[in-house]
């Protein structure tokens, strides 16, 4: 498994628990920090962890494709999981 295909799943996982939150909490879209803020940070965390672990090796980073994708799969999960569950409130 590559660092792409982590990556991957990883932000997979963080779109289907920002949802969760979203829909558990629906007051949580006003707070300071918006939702897809709360992607941007992991995704952050994760290439620091990355970063930390490899010693910033070449060819062991996080590809710029992987993380275009990794970022609107997670947007694309946090948006539509509130919406099939049938939660109240705005999107953005």
């Amino acid at each position: 498994m590559t660092t792409d295909h982590i990556f991957l799943a990883f932000m997979s996982a963080v779109g289907v628990a920002a949802g969760a939150i979203l829909i558990a909490m629906p007051e949580t879209r006003d707070l300071r920090v918006p939702p897809y803020f709360w992607v941007l940070i992991a995704m952050a965390l994760f290439e620091i962890a990355l970063f930390a672990f490899w010693r910033g090796a070449p060819g062991r980073m996080v590809s710029n494709g992987a993380r275009l994708l990794g970022f609107v799969l997670a947007i694309v999960i946090m948006v539509v999981l509130p919406i099939l569950a049938g939660s109240p409130g705005r999107l953005f």
